[in-house]
C-alpha cells in the first residue's frame, strides 16, 4: 500500500528564525499522527538547510519548491538536484501553477 503524503508549501514565507520557531510548536502536534504518513515541509530555499539539520531523525521530511533539470550550469538563481540532495532535501514541488504562470 502506498503511503499518504501530507505536504505544506510555505511559498515565500518564513525566515530561518521563523522556520525554527514554527518547528517548536509544530513537531509536538505530530505525536498522534498515524504511521504510514509522509509529512513534508516545502520551504523557501533559504530555510532548507536549517530545516534539514533540525528535522534530522524526525518523521518530517524537507521539500524544495523548485528544481532545475540540469545538474549544473549558467542558470542564475536556479537550484539543481545535487544541490538539494546535499542538504537533505528528498522532495520537490515541480510545475507549480505559480511557477508556470509567472516564470515560464
Amino acid at each position: 500500500m502506498r503511503k499518504v503524503a501530507i505536504a505544506g508549501n510555505w511559498k515565500m514565507y518564513k525566515t530561518q528564525a521563523e522556520a525554527l520557531e514554527f518547528l517548536q510548536s509544530f513537531l509536538p502536534t505530530l505525536e498522534n499522527t498515524p504511521d504510514g504518513r509522509d509529512i513534508i515541509l516545502c520551504a523557501p530555499f533559504t530555510t532548507l538547510a536549517t530545516l534539514s539539520q533540525n528535522l534530522h531523525g524526525s518523521r518530517v521530511r524537507v521539500g524544495a519548491q523548485n528544481i532545475h533539470w540540469e545538474d549544473s550550469g549558467a542558470y542564475t538563481g536556479e537550484v539543481s538536484g545535487p544541490m538539494l540532495t546535499e542538504i537533505g532535501v528528498r522532495y520537490v514541488v515541480v510545475g507549480h501553477s505559480e511557477r508556470r504562470q509567472y516564470f515560464w
